[in-house]
C-alpha cells in the first residue's frame, strides 16, 4: 500500500538537505521536518494497522512499516520531541548538530515500526553513530573522550543484539519482530543485553551519566529523548513478563536516586534520573500485565517531555552563565524567572505531583505493581518517587535558582528556547489533567483512575514530607565538588591499566627480548652463516661443480684426441662403442632372469 509514508523519510534525507540552506531557510526547514513527520502521523491514525513497505532482502522480509498501537504512541511522541527540540536548538549555528539530531530522531523512528529484526538493527546503529557527534560537537577533551567510551559501549551492545538476533535465526526463530520465548538459550539473553545496554540498566548504564553531561545544550535534549525510550519500546515489544526485569527495573529507580544525592553537576544529576525513571519503564515490562504495559507506555511518554524540559531548563542556565556545578551557581530566580517557573513544572511533572504527567503515568506503574501482588517492589517504587521530588524538585532548583548568590549576572535565554519550554511545559500539564487522549493512544483499554482521594492525598502527604525533609537537613545537602564513583571506573581504570601495561611491562619486555635478539642471537646467527658460507658454500657446494667441470674438460680433452682424422680410428671407436652397448645389454637380461 502506497498511502502509508514512514515519518523517517522527512528526518533522513531532510538531514542532508539541511547543510545546503541559510538564514531563515535553515530554520524553516529545521521546523518543517518534523512538522511533516508530525503529520504522518496524523495520517497513519487513520490507516488499518498491519505492515507495510516490506521487501525480500537475500530471501529474507524486510519490513519497515509494522503498524500497530504500540508503534503509533512511541511514533507520535518522538515526532513531537523532535518538534520541540528544534524549537530549542533554532539559535545554533552548528549545522552539524542539526544534521545529526534529524538523523538520530529518523533512525528512532525507524527502530520504532521495523518489522523485523534487520531493519531494526540497521535503524539501531544509525541511532547510535549519529547521536554520539552530539557529544563530540561540545569541542571539548572530556567529550571528546566521553564520545568514545559512548560509542564503544553502544557498539559492544549492538554486536550483543546481532548475535542474538543470528542464533535466534539460526535455531528456526522468526525474523519477524516480536515476544520472544523466555527459554534461557543464549539468543534471549545476548538479545536482551544488547537492549537494556541502551536502556542504561545497571550495571550497564554509565555511558549515560558519563555522555549526557558532556554533550551540547541543544544535544543534550535530544539524547534525553530518544535512545533510552526507544530502548523501552523495544523490551514492550520483544521481552514483556521478563521476570528479571522486574528485579533490574527496581534497582535502577533506587540507584539513580542514590547516585543523584552525590551529584554536583547539574546535568549529570538529571541523567542519574533518567536512570530512575527508566526502572519505573522497565519494571512495568517484566510485570507484564496490560495495566503494567501501559504503564510503561505511558510514563516513557511523559518522560520524554519533561526530562526534555528539566534539560532545556538546565541547558538555558548553562547556556546563559556558562556553569553547570551546583556549587558555581545560585541567586538567578532574580534574572531568569521565566526558566525557573518552566523549570519547576518540569520538576513537578518528574516528581508526580497531583495535575502533572508524572502523577499519571508513575502512578499507574506502581498502581500494576500492586494490583500483581509485588508490595514490596510498589514500596521501593514510591520510596524512589519521593527521592526524585528531593534531589530534581528541591535540591537542584534550589542551589541553581536560590541559595547562595553565585553574583553572576544572566538573563533569560533567548526566545526560541524559552518557547520550546513553554510547548513542553503545556504538554505536562495537560497530561496530568486531561490523561484521556494519552489514554486512547496507549496499547490496551485503560481502567485507571490516578485521582481517587485516597491517592493524591496519599501522594501529596509524601511529598510535603519529603519537602520537609528538605528544608530541615538543607545543611546536609549541601552539594560539594567532588567526583562520584560509578560503574564506568571499572572501564575507565580497566583502561588506564591496560595502557600502563601496554607501555610500561609489555614495552619494556619487548625492548629487553629485541636487544637479546640484536645482541646476542643477531651476532650468533651471522657468526654461524659466516661458518656455513665458508664450509658449505665455498668448500663443498662450490667444490663439487668446479671438480664436474673440471672431470667433463678432461674427458673432451680426451676425446678430443681421437679425433685423428684416420680411419681405423673411428673404426676402433666405433667397435668399442658397439661392445659397450652389447654387454649393458647382455647384463640387463642376465639380471631380469
Amino acid at each position: 500500500m502506497t498511502e502509508w509514508i514512514h515519518p523517517s523519510v522527512f528526518y533522513i534525507p531532510g538531514a542532508f538537505l539541511l547543510p545546503f540552506l541559510r538564514g531563515r531557510l535553515l530554520k524553516a526547514g529545521m521546523l518543517l521536518i518534523p512538522l511533516l513527520g508530525t503529520a504522518a502521523m496524523y495520517l497513519m491514525m487513520h490507516l488499518p494497522h498491519g505492515t507495510y513497505w516490506t521487501w525480500n532482502f537475500l530471501g529474507q522480509p524486510m519490513c519497515f512499516g509494522s503498524v500497530d498501537k504500540l508503534s503509533i504512541v512511541f511514533g507520535w511522541v518522538f515526532t513531537i520531541m523532535s518538534f520541540i527540540g528544534m524549537v530549542y536548538a533554532l539559535h545554533v549555528d552548528d549545522v552539524g548538530q542539526h544534521v545529526a539530531a534529524m538523523l538520530y530522531v529518523g533512525g528512532s523512528l525507524g527502530v520504532t515500526f521495523a518489522g523485523d529484526y534487520l531493519t531494526l538493527f540497521i535503524f539501531w546503529e544509525l541511532m547510535a553513530f549519529s547521536s554520539v557527534y552530539l557529544v563530540f560537537a561540545q569541542r571539548e577533551p572530556e567529550a571528546i573522550g566521553a564520545g568514545f567510551r559512548y560509542i564503544l559501549v553502544h557498539a559492544f551492545g549492538g554486536v550483543c543484539l546481532l548475535g542474538g538476533v543470528v542464533l535466534h535465526y539460526l535455531h528456526g526463530g522468526s525474523m519477524l519482530v516480536g515476544p520472544l520465548e523466555q527459554d534461557g538459550s543464549l539468543a534471549f539473553y545476548l538479545m536482551l543485553i544488547g537492549v537494556i545496554i541502551n536502556a542504561a540498566v545497571p550495571p550497564l548504564h554509565a555511558w549515560l551519566t558519563d555522555a549526557y553531561p558532556e554533550g551540547t545544550v541543544t544535544g543534550s535534549v535530544f539524547m534525553s529523548a530518544f535512545t533510552t525510550k526507544t530502548a523501552v519500546y523495544v523490551l514492550v515489544r520483544v521481552f514483556p513478563g521478563t521476570e528479571l526485569l522486574v528485579y533490574l527495573g527496581t534497582i535502577m529507580a533506587l540507584y539513580g536516586v542514590v547516585y543523584a544525592v552525590l551529584e554536583n553537576d547539574a546535568r549529570r544529576l538529571l541523567a542519574y534520573h533518567i536512570v530512575s525513571q527508566v526502572g519505573y519503564m522497565v519494571t512495568g515490562v517484566g510485570i507484564g500485565t496490560e495495566m503494567s504495559l501501559n504503564g510503561s507506555v505511558s510514563h516513557a511518554f511523559a518522560h520524554i517531555l519533561y526530562k526534555g524540559l528539566l534539560f532545556m531548563g538546565a541547558g538555558a542556565v548553562i547556556h546563559m552563565t556558562g556553569r553547570r556545578k551546583l556549587t558555581e551557581l545560585g541567586g538567578l530566580y532574580r534574572t531568569m524567572p521565566i526558566t525557573l517557573v518552566l523549570y519547576m513544572i518540569g520538576g513537578f511533572a518528574i516528581s508526580a505531583f497531583p495535575l502533572f504527567s508524572g502523577f499519571v503515568t508513575k502512578s499507574m506503574v506502581v498502581a500494576a505493581a500492586s494490583s500483581d501482588h509485588r508490595p514490596l517492589v510498589a514500596l521501593l517504587l514510591t520510596m524512589a518517587s519521593s527521592g526524585t521530588f528531593l534531589h530534581t524538585g528541591l535540591k537542584l532548583p534550589y542551589y541553581m535558582f536560590f541559595g547562595k548568590d553565585s553574583g553572576l549576572e544572566a538573563k533569560e535565554p533567548p526566545s526560541n528556547m524559552i518557547w520550546a519550554m513553554v510547548i513542553a511545559s503545556f504538554l505536562c500539564i495537560g497530561i496530568g489533567c486531561f490523561p484521556k487522549p494519552l489514554y486512547d493512544l496507549l496499547p490496551f483499554p485503560v481502567h485507571f483512575d490516578p485521582y481517587t482521594g485516597d491517592h493524591v492525598t496519599s501522594a501529596l502527604g509524601l511529598l510535603l514530607f519529603t519537602g520537609l525533609g528538605f528544608f530541615m537537613l538543607l545543611k546536609k545537602l549541601d552539594p560539594e565538588p567532588t567526583i562520584s564513583i560509578d560503574t564506568d571506573w571499572f572501564y575507565r581504570k580497566g583502561s588506564r591499566v591496560f595502557m600502563w601495561l601496554a607501555r610500561k611491562p609489555v614495552a619494556t619486555t619487548d625492548d629487553y627480548v629485541g636487544n637479546i635478539y640484536r645482541t646476542w642471537f643477531g651476532r650468533f646467527t651471522l657468526f654461524f652463516s659466516d661458518i656455513l658460507a665458508r664450509i658449505m658454500d665455498v668448500r663443498g657446494i662450490d667444490g663439487a661443480v668446479n671438480g664436474i667441470a673440471n672431470f667433463f674438460l678432461a674427458a673432451s680433452r680426451m676425446v678430443r684426441t681421437t679425433t685423428t682424422g684416420f680411419v681405423r680410428h673411428y673404426a676402433a671407436t666405433m667397435l668399442i662403442a658397439g661392445i659397450v652397448i652389447l654387454g649393458y645389454y647382455l647384463f640387463s637380461t642376465l639380471m631380469s632372469l
